[in-house]
């Protein structure tokens, strides 16, 4: 699929099928006249391929370097694993992680699941963000498991300060594929 049809597509799956009206309180205690669940996205066969596709055009496009995607469980769960597949029908090695709200009192002990960040360049994911707060748990996750933080990106914006907050205090770039004015919002 080209990507001006798979972003088109993805476009129109998001708008048909995550997209919930009326009055909902929002993680960050926000309350919202619509609720975006990108998991009725994320973890539906179609879209997901192209959740893949559409995110790592955006970081391509954006000229970054990086060998790992992931970002805070639950949300960034599917949008990581759909990166790392796209990337290997492209022949790319991308590996993806998992981070944890906390960091585990047994076993290992690890806040970062899956292959290591330590000294690696990553992006941290997420699907859709409205302060930020899920994105900048997870990047002080990986920082303190020694990876590199090189950029934030989500695939939905919602338009309410994720993009400042997150550049002001991660002091990394913002990247999203779409804003809540082109999903009609």
């Amino acid at each position: 699929m080209s990507e001006t049809s798979a972003r088109e597509r993805l476009k129109e799956l998001i708008q048909e099928l995550a997209i919930v009206r009326g009055k909902v309180t929002l993680s960050s205690g926000k309350e919202a006249d619509y609720y975006i669940d990108l998991r009725r996205v994320s973890l539906q066969q179609e879209a997901s391929g192209l959740i893949g596709e559409v995110m790592l055009d955006l970081l391509d496009e954006a000229k970054l370097e990086f060998t790992n995607v992931g970002g805070l469980t639950m949300g960034a769960d599917p949008v990581g694993t759909a990166i790392m597949h796209t990337a290997r029908t492209q022949g790319r090695s991308l590996d993806a992680f998992v981070v944890r709200k906390a960091q585990k009192s047994y076993g290992m002990g690890r806040q970062v699941e899956g292959p290591s960040v330590e000294g690696r360049d990553v992006i941290v994911l997420e699907d859709t963000s409205t302060t930020g707060g899920s994105a900048l748990t997870a990047v002080e996750g990986v920082r303190k498991a020694g990876g590199n933080v090189i950029a934030v990106a989500v695939i939905v914006d919602r338009d309410t300060g994720a993009k400042e907050r997150i550049e002001a205090e991660a002091g990394v770039p913002y990247l999203f594929a779409y804003g809540k004015t082109e999903l009609g919002l």
